[in-house]
């Protein structure tokens, strides 16, 4: 996934944020690319496709396709032309990705990526830390921990930044180095890392003391729901789990949707609208609805997570622990365009089962640990004091 530049223009800034939510995933009928139809959710768990023409805030597909065959007519680039429409449209979360760009996407919606092997999370004073370093990775060779402080990437600072950005920057061609500067209490040191392609290991499982289950789910790429499912069923019985969605900035929504499938019998996971209709997200039937589930979001749980926190939330189905969540809520379908540029449009946006509108707001969770409190142990009291059924 290609980094965005530090700029105050707003288009790169939104890059790395907006290849975080594939709400196509659900929306198109087959591939994330070329997906002009999506598919309409029924009650009874079948998808049956329809025809939408996407178009966020201002842009008109229609119009942002003519717009760039003409630029191609003329010599110039389909994904300039329409950058800059997209750029005056107000479309927030709206974007334009080269071939090359996309194809990365779609390696990372496969569970790959290319990158250093670690990822970050947010921190006091607008720090941002080493959340977790990957086994046999560039990060861990180096000798770089959990916790540390990643305090420049490529000589500038990332303090301050979301999330989103210091991964987007981590990230890019394989065999390309990348230079971090990293802070462990007083010591601070300056490391040259190439980056390589590695597995994105998803969803992680641990067994907690006292015989609890932590589900880890990094990000909703192909194949992470059933590993949940899969995690869950494997589970002792009567064992609660701590489903971790920190950090995690979204991916597929029929993954997701699979992922809360595994904690709920059926029912509605989210309402969505595309152009003024409403449409349904909902759950398979037969997940486990008997143990106790408690689910640890942050400011870095996004999109498709955020969908799954809302949905175990206001279907009483998980207690909720830990800050606010990031609040993107927004629907985007990916156009091609004539030179094979995509553009990625918001069409619409998602609430949770009880109507919330996630998009700018995010979601509150039910309890939130204060005085420096561990977040992650809190949740696990919380656990530990649910009962069966709870």
């Amino acid at each position: 996934m290609p980094g965005p530049e530090f700029s105050p223009r707003p288009r790169r800034i939104r890059r790395g944020a907006a290849l975080t939510l594939v709400f196509a995933g659900v929306l198109a009928a087959g591939a994330v690319t070329d997906a002009l139809p999506h598919d309409r959710s029924s009650g009874d768990g079948e998808t049956r496709p329809g025809a939408v023409r996407p178009s966020g805030p201002g842009v008109d597909r229609d119009d942002l396709v003519r717009v760039a065959s003409e630029a191609v007519a003329e010599g110039g680039s389909a994904a300039q032309a329409a950058e800059e429409v997209v750029s005056r449209s107000g479309d927030r979360w709206g974007a334009v990705y080269d071939p090359r760009e996309y194809e990365k996407f779609q390696q990372t919606l496969d569970g790959e990526y290319t990158g250093v092997g670690l990822w970050a999370r947010p921190a006091a004073g607008g720090r941002v830390e080493v959340a977790r370093v990957q086994p046999g990775g560039p990060a861990a060779k180096a000798g770089i921990r959990s916790g540390d402080r990643l305090r420049t990437i490529g000589g500038r600072s990332v303090e301050g930044r979301p999330v989103t950005e210091v991964v987007g920057l981590l990230r890019g061609e394989e065999r390309t180095s990348v230079s971090l500067g990293l802070q462990r209490g007083s010591r601070t040191w300056t490391r040259e890392l190439i980056r390589t392609t590695l597995p994105s290991e998803s969803v992680t499982v641990e067994r907690l003391d006292g015989g609890a289950v932590k589900i880890r789910v990094s990000s909703f790429t192909r194949g992470s729901g059933e590993r949940v499912k899969d995690a869950v069923e494997d589970a002792p019985d009567g064992a609660g789990v701590l489903l971790d969605l920190r950090g995690n900035s979204g991916g597929l929504v029929t993954e997701a949707v699979t992922a809360a499938s595994a904690f709920l019998d059926g029912g509605l996971v989210a309402t969505y609208d595309v152009e003024g209709e409403q449409l349904a997200l909902y759950a398979e039937a037969g997940g486990d609805t008997g143990r106790p589930v408690v689910a640890l979001v942050d400011g870095g749980t996004m999109s498709a997570a955020e969908m799954v926190a809302g949905a175990l939330k206001d279907r009483g189905r998980a207690v909720t622990v830990g800050s606010r969540t990031f609040g993107k809520g927004s629907v985007q379908m990916p156009s091609t365009l004539p030179d094979g540029s995509v553009a990625e449009l918001t069409v619409g946006h998602y609430r949770t089962p009880e109507g919330h509108d996630v998009d700018g707001r995010g979601i509150t969770p039910d309890l939130t640990p204060v005085g420096g409190e561990d977040p992650e142990r809190r949740a696990e009291t919380v656990l530990s004091g649910l009962g069966p059924g709870s």
